[in-house]
């Protein structure tokens, strides 16, 4: 059974900046010009650029270039955004701790992408 109701964006946001909060020092000095936002659902162009398919949801969607790409040459660009869905984390959570905890786990996946490690690598580290 689904989250019972919706909780408030204020709550969820906190939510999310306890995650980041969480984070050791010395990684999170590593994370720059990056805008962790949380938005209502996905689209269906996030879905598609994502690669999930019909029937699937989205939690999370990094926006940019990883850091292990990222050449010689870039600079000058818009911060890289981090997308957290409020919606379908709510709806596969039963309360209040598991919307955190799933909150947690998103916030450092998409991190993950942010640092450069595929979906792959971040299940074998629990991070899926």
């Amino acid at each position: 059974m689904p989250y019972p109701d919706s909780m408030e964006r204020a709550h969820f946001r906190t939510l999310v900046r306890e995650a980041v909060a969480e984070l050791p020092h010395d990684l999170l000095m590593k994370v720059q010009n990056v805008a962790i936002v949380i938005e209502w659902r996905p689209t269906a162009l996030e879905k598609k650029r994502a690669g999930v398919g019909p029937g699937r949801t989205l939690l999370g969607l990094y926006h940019g270039i990883p850091l292990t790409k990222r050449g010689e040459y870039y600079n000058l660009v818009a911060p890289d955004k981090i997308s957290i869905y409020q919606e379908p984390i709510e709806e596969m959570c039963l309360d209040d701790d598991a919307v955190r905890e799933q909150v947690r786990k998103t916030v450092l996946h998409e991190l993950g992408h942010y640092f450069g490690i595929d979906d792959d690598r971040l299940h074998e580290l629990g991070m899926g």
